[in-house]
């Protein structure tokens, strides 16, 4: 829809073509429904990508700034919570009411419950669609039909084939911003359980990334927002066969030593407490008893008949609980997937094709994928601008290798 209007902004003539019932389904569920527009802290480290460098640059190109006045531009106010950017309103459903408004006006016909069935060029001049609701044609195509996550919205991945068809490389697409399947008994006792802590994923005991806040422990694993956060790395690493684990830490301000420390002290001021109630206040109650049950405490045992070398094996239990991670949840759990078209062949300025002059490519279809916060969003409204505006110029210069 970014992409559309702006080509149209730019005195194109402009038809999406989408094959679900209704365009721009999948932006009903971003941010739980509120719609997490953008984050005012835009740095490199917030996006993933083959080519480390190609987010940013096209960022700057068409950076916060400038996305702030095209939903301005559309109606929508905006409100900031802490540097993440949504609507007034926090509807995600008045977003898209608004970008709906916005194609209306500058007549852009959209073609729902459209499969394309080929699509072709002649030497870069024209463009051509076969569809089964007829063929159409255009001096430039953009695609942008999303990437494998949450197919119910749309994404189904056949936007990859038909970036094959012009001669571009997919790299495998894998759920990110997805939970973890982890391997343990305890899970299922753990089920439910909300707490602040912080998650680190390692494979081959090397620490990939760590992020923190509340993570959700269930019965298959963990879930919530620092999981997702490092979920792409466990399908990356787990795509490639190698051994993956997560570890938590449940009191993250704390050092091993502090938490010892802490346990000793607690002991000394409440001698009586039984172990089964002496993280009672500290720790969910669920939580304790299993961290008490691996730590080898007995359970009527009471604090002050704890053997001290006891208290270091809890607060090695609280400090890092380790699991293994087995799998990822499916695409149909998925936020948004990490791999995808190669940027390699993309200029990141224009979103054009380096393969096909008048081609462009946009959002999830490529292989960017950020953290959660608005990353994604901002990815949709940068590339789906930047190839509009270039898609639709009547300047448009002759493709340059």
């Amino acid at each position: 829809m970014a992409a559309a209007i702006m080509a149209a902004r730019q005195g194109a003539q402009v038809t999406i073509l989408e094959h679900m019932d209704r365009v721009g389904k999948k932006l009903l569920s971003t941010g739980n429904g509120r719609c997490n527009l953008t984050n005012l802290s835009m740095e490199s480290g917030c996006y993933h990508c083959s080519q480390p460098g190609f987010p940013m640059k096209a960022i700057r190109c068409f950076d916060v700034g400038h996305t702030l006045g095209f939903l301005e531009e559309l109606g929508i106010m905006v409100k900031s919570k802490n540097g993440y950017i949504y609507p007034n309103s926090e509807q995600a459903s008045a977003v898209l009411d608004l970008f709906r408004l916005e194609l209306l006006r500058l007549q852009i016909q959209s073609i729902t419950g459209c499969q394309v069935k080929q699509l072709h060029s002649k030497k870069g001049q024209r463009f051509f669609a076969v569809t089964d609701q007829g063929g159409f044609s255009g001096d430039a195509l953009i695609l942008a039909a999303g990437s494998k996550a949450a197919p119910a919205t749309g994404s189904d991945g056949s936007g990859y084939r038909l970036a094959e068809r012009f001669g571009h490389k997919v790299i495998t697409p894998l759920p990110a911003l997805v939970q973890l399947c982890c391997e343990g008994r305890h899970f299922k006792q753990l089920a439910g359980v909300r707490c602040e802590a912080e998650i680190s994923l390692f494979c081959a005991g090397k620490r990939l990334s760590s992020a923190l806040g509340e993570v959700q422990l269930t019965e298959y694993g963990v879930s919530g927002i620092p999981t997702f956060q490092v979920s792409r790395f466990a399908s990356t690493s787990l795509e490639k066969k190698k051994p993956v684990e997560i570890a938590l830490d449940f009191l993250p301000a704390k050092s091993q030593e502090e938490t010892e420390q802490f346990l000793k002290k607690r002991a000394l001021q409440m001698p009586h407490l039984e172990i089964e109630d002496f993280l009672t206040g500290v720790l969910h109650k669920k939580l304790a008893a299993v961290l008490v049950k691996l730590s080898h405490i007995p359970a009527r045992q009471a604090a002050a008949d704890v053997p001290q070398d006891a208290w270091e094996r809890l607060a090695r239990q609280i400090k890092s609980f380790q699991a293994a991670v087995s799998a990822t949840k499916s695409f149909e759990h998925a936020q948004v997937c990490c791999g995808g078209v190669d940027t390699r062949d993309i200029l990141p300025e224009t979103m054009e094709s380096k393969l096909v002059p008048g081609l462009y490519l946009a959002g999830e279809l490529l292989d960017v994928d950020g953290i959660c916060g608005g990353y994604n969003l901002q990815w949709a409204w940068t590339s789906g601008c930047l190839a509009g505006i270039h898609a639709g110029s009547p300047n448009r210069l002759p493709h340059r290798k």
